[in-house]
This record gives structure tokens, sequence and C-alpha cells, in this order.
């Protein structure tokens, strides 16, 4: 049976100075506001900590465990003001989406990613509570959507920790408060640093087929010969990408699209990245929520990043391009639709557990 105390937050509860405003099992809830004006929350445990940015999308901007950035190399010192993501590309996690999404395309009007990574939420708190897997502490939001002649919607993303745990989940739920259909293109966009030398482990193979490169490349990519050569290189053997070795392979970016991933008889799969060091990067998804996987490597002087498995409804070239493919989803008036992804760091040890439960599915 569930248990849970309900904290809602106001603004003026967040000031420059780092304030507890919680503590329960363990863990820790503390409030402070940025430099730039955005509230932040941290969420503690005796491993590490999360900083979610309650009223501005409910990013994850920060993430550390056993003393381990899980965060994207990049050049903002801290979240920025915005409309548009690239604004304040420095989070670690961040909700695309929801009415379009991905890099827009020459017929596409909507902004990079859509509408949801730097929305200003309507609502935001804490949890406190017990469930069916213990204690947790929890971030929560709400976002009402609506435009008159178009969509009406409410997005409540969550982001979850519990006691010693390295592991946590952020969720995302979808309401359609219209009586018409509504379009949904989501991707939980997670950018957990790039690790040199490290390994990546799919339950899929690292062929042409089943780990495509993207070849249609969006607008802010910039274009050479060499870049395409490289491109059709990784299309024939994208194999040599399993270990990220070779730095320069991914300046400018490269994105793969995994097809096929096995899964458990409830659809659940998950990937891994290992460091030299033999601890690893985690993810963990329902291929049922997410019938897509995105791969989003970028490595130059201002950011590096390794995005090895980014859960998605639909991959990432538009709303034209992924309506032509029927990637586009559909949420019927009054309809709910839920998604789940359980992400962070594993021991050395963990790793070598979780490496042999991926190859085995």
């Amino acid at each position: 049976m569930s248990v849970r105390t309900a904290i809602h937050f106001r603004k003026s509860f967040f000031g420059e100075a780092e304030r507890p405003v919680a503590e329960a099992h363990g863990m820790t809830a503390s409030l402070f506001r940025y430099d730039s004006g955005i509230e932040a929350v941290r969420l503690s445990n005796r491993r590490g900590h999360l900083v979610v940015l309650p009223y501005y999308g409910q990013m994850v901007w920060d993430a550390v465990f056993d003393g381990v950035d899980l965060t994207m190399a990049n050049m903002f010192d801290m979240p920025r003001p915005a409309t548009e993501i690239v604004g304040t590309y420095g989070c670690f996690a961040f909700h695309s989406g929801l009415l379009r999404n991905g890099c827009p395309g020459p017929q596409d009007s909507h902004l990079l990613h859509g509408e949801m990574p730097c929305a200003p939420m309507d609502a935001a708190g804490l949890e406190v509570g017990e469930d069916e897997e213990g204690p947790y502490m929890a971030v929560t939001g709400r976002r009402e959507y609506v435009m008159g002649f178009g969509a009406h919607y409410v997005a409540r993303p969550r982001v979850v920790l519990r006691p010693g745990a390295a592991l946590f989940d952020i969720t995302m739920a979808v309401e359609n408060l219209s009586g018409a259909a509504m379009d949904l293109m989501y991707m939980c966009h997670v950018n957990f640093a790039f690790a040199e030398g490290a390994r990546i482990v799919q339950p899929a193979p690292f062929t042409p087929e089943a780990t495509a490169v993207r070849t249609a490349v969006p607008a802010h990519v910039p274009r050479s010969l060499a870049y395409d050569a490289l491109l059709a290189d990784l299309a024939r053997d994208p194999a040599v990408m399993e270990v990220l070795d070779e730095p320069g392979r991914y300046d400018p970016e490269q994105v793969f699209y995994i097809r096929g991933l096995r899964t458990d008889e409830e659809g659940g799969t998950a990937v891994m990245m290992r460091r030299r060091e033999g601890d690893a990067f985690h993810i963990a998804y329902s291929t049922r929520e997410f019938p897509k996987t995105v791969r989003w490597v970028l490595v130059n002087s201002d950011q590096k990043v390794c995005a090895f498995a980014l859960p998605s409804t639909c991959e990432p070239e538009g709303f034209v391009a992924e309506a032509a493919k029927g990637n586009v989803q559909t949420l019927a008036g009054g309809e709910t639709r839920r998604f789940s992804v359980r992400l962070g760091y594993l021991t050395a040890d963990e790793a070598e557990a979780e490496e042999c439960a991926i190859r085995a599915l």
C-alpha cells in the first residue's frame, strides 16, 4: 500500500542560499535558486545527488553518484533562461516533445525538440513516501498546455530517488484534456557523459540493420566530403563504434537508430555504457512505451556527450518526416499515456551482473 506526504512548492521558497525542505529515510531535499534566477531542487542520498529544475521543463540538470558525474560536458555553468533547449544545453536529461519532436526539417515550423524542454511549469512539489519498492523522494510537476483552435493537454513529470540507490526514475504522464485526438511525440532525452574507451552493451547486434546510421543530416550539422565519407563507412560497419576509442569520429555528431532490441516477456529492455574503470552508466525502459531507441554522440571542444540510448516514440527527424514514416502517435480525447525510465550509475560488480543480464535477453 502506498503512503505519501506531499509538499507544494511556491517560488518564494527558493532563495540564494540552499536550504533543506525535507529529510526522510536517509535522503534530503533542499531548495535553492541559481544566479540566473532558475529554481532548483537537490535530491540527495548517501550515494550522491540529482539537481532537478522544478519549474523549468522539470529538467534534471545534474546527476552525480559515487563521485562520478553522469552529465555531459558542456558550456553552461548553470541553467540559462531560454525558450528553446539549445539556449541552455547543459542538462543531464530533459523531456523532449510532446506535440512535436526532433530536429525540424525544411517543412517544419516547430522548435528543436518541441515545446516541453523549457516549458514553464504551472505547479511543482515534493513527495515523500513509501510504495511497493520502499521509501522514496520525488520531485513532481504539472503543466497545462492549451491553445485556441489547437491541442489541450496536461503533462505530469516526476523524478524519483530512493535511499542508497544510484539508479533513479524519470516518468511522464500526458493526458489529453480535449475531446479531439492529439499528436504525441515523446523522447526521454538523457545526455550521459562521454567516456573515452567505454564499451556500449546493447541487446542488439552492431550490424547495419540493427544499428543504423542516420543519413538524413539536419541543417545544424556542418557537412563536408570527409563527414559524408565517414557516414558511409559507419553505415557499412557500425561495429566500429561499439567501443568509444576514437572521439574524432563524433565531431560533427553521429546519430544511430537502434532497432530490434531484444526484450524480456513484458517488453522491457536495457542498454549500458561500460567505462574503462569497469563501472557503467545504465538505462532501462519498456519498448511498449518507447518503440524507438536513438543514440546521439558528440565530442568537440565545447561539448562531450554519449546519449547511448534515448527512449522515444519516434525518431528525431522532425514532425513531417516522422509522420511520413508513421511514427507520430495519436492520443484520443480524455486518454492518458504514461512513460517511465530507470537510469543512472552501476558499480563494477553491478555492471558485470547487468551485462550478463542484457546479453541473456
